[in-house]
């Protein structure tokens, strides 16, 4: 059964859902998003009563946000302990430090952190919250004297977003700083399977403006980047299962290769895929594999015929975060017509309310690869150039 809970679900997902009858538990918020006719719902009551009966159950979230009722209404089953072993990225940090021997993290409270000694922690590091989402409080400390000046910066962001999302998405109490994995960042949509084993759905490069730029806003697929990847990133996805054991489990896993090639996690997302239906749609509208329906029904892509005929195309997914300095309530405007004026095939264009979220949308768009420069001039934006001011 999936669940479903605001900010976002995408037409993609309500056509998958209605049409391939997979049932959806009617939660209040479900109620809200507008789910198509014919769309199989089930009562609260007795989605709890089937996960009592059935621990072979595959549930799928939307979104983080469900995290919260599924920790209140599935306590009496392992669900919740199996989701705080990746939510928790100190616990997530603990409990597979045998399979990334030597590297580096400390938990501290956010109330300490203005104090914390930090001269003996090697820069560059990443400090961000235990339990997070969406880059939110995350930042690079390239020199200790940063240090004062960037919890200031954590301060105001948590001032913004703490009534966003419940404690079980975004917790500031507690942040974890851990060494900085120098390489290339790739996010992983993926899942368990009935016996554990672990199955890839899509492979992205993310890519970055500079060192030290820690966003969410350029993330591409291509035949190349799947095919390269897809063999090693299965067994390290294999690797963390057998360390947490689970099954019948859908992750969105951010991983890096580092400088001597090793694959270190970054951090592991329980029960869904890309934030928002984002990666699964692209990876739908790129290559014809539908991530929730595999899921769904335990089927692994096949790869060969998915990849057929995609040579010389970039698909990217791009979070249009707003990084302009400029609070939403301050802005008038976004000219979404503009920015989609920089690309040469827009795929999607997915408008958020700015007032209420700290992003303006996502676009999914096609790019061959002589035109990259496409995507690296809104990776380097900051997205001024397309707003008016109240």
């Amino acid at each position: 059964m999936f669940i479903i809970d605001k900010p976002y679900i995408s037409d993609l997902f309500r056509e998958t859902v209605r049409n391939h009858d997979i049932p959806v538990i009617a939660t209040p918020a479900a109620m809200d998003l507008a789910l198509f006719d014919g769309t199989i719902l089930i009562s609260e009551e007795a989605a709890v009563q089937t996960a009592r009966e059935n621990d072979r159950l595959r549930v799928y979230t939307t979104s983080e946000n469900a995290i919260g009722w599924l920790a209140a209404h599935f306590s009496a089953t392992d669900l919740p302990d199996k989701i705080d072993l990746f939510k928790d990225k100190l616990k997530f940090r603990e409990i597979t430090a045998d399979i990334f021997p030597g590297f580096s993290f400390t938990g501290v409270p956010l109330t300490e952190l203005r104090e914390f000694d930090i001269s003996d922690i090697p820069v560059p590091f990443i400090i961000k919250p235990a339990v997070g989402f969406f880059s939110m409080g995350v930042h690079k400390v390239t020199e200790h004297s940063e240090w004062l000046t960037v919890v200031e910066t954590i301060q105001a962001e948590i001032d913004q977003t703490n009534e966003l999302y419940p404690l079980e998405v975004l917790n500031t109490g507690t942040f974890i700083i851990e060494q900085c994995i120098e390489g290339e960042e790739y996010a992983v949509d993926a899942y368990y399977d009935d016996a554990g084993d672990a199955v890839i759905l899509s492979i992205f490069h993310h890519s970055f403006s500079s060192d030290s730029d820690v966003s969410d806003r350029v993330y591409t697929t291509s035949k190349e980047i799947v095919e390269s990847n897809l063999e090693e990133f299965t067994i390290f996805v294999a690797g963390i299962g057998q360390a947490t054991a689970v099954k019948n489990f859908p992750v969105h896993i951010e991983l890096r290769r580092d400088l001597d090639g090793r694959i270190l996690p970054i951090e592991v997302n329980p029960m869904r895929f890309g934030g928002w239906c984002t990666t699964a749609d692209m990876t739908t509208l790129a290559f014809g594999v539908n991530p929730y329906l595999c899921y769904y029904r335990q089927e692994k892509p096949d790869w060969q015929q998915a990849l057929s005929g995609k040579e010389n195309i970039l698909y990217s997914l791009i979070v249009l975060d707003n990084s302009t300095g400029t609070a939403g309530a301050d802005i008038e405007h976004f000219h979404y017509e503009k920015l989609m004026a920089g690309f040469e095939k827009p795929l999607e264009l997915r408008k958020v309310d700015f007032r209420k979220y700290p992003v303006f949308g996502f676009l999914f768009t096609e790019t061959r690869p002589h035109n990259f420069a496409e995507l690296k001039a809104i990776l380097d934006s900051d997205l001024r150039e397309f707003i008016t001011l109240a």
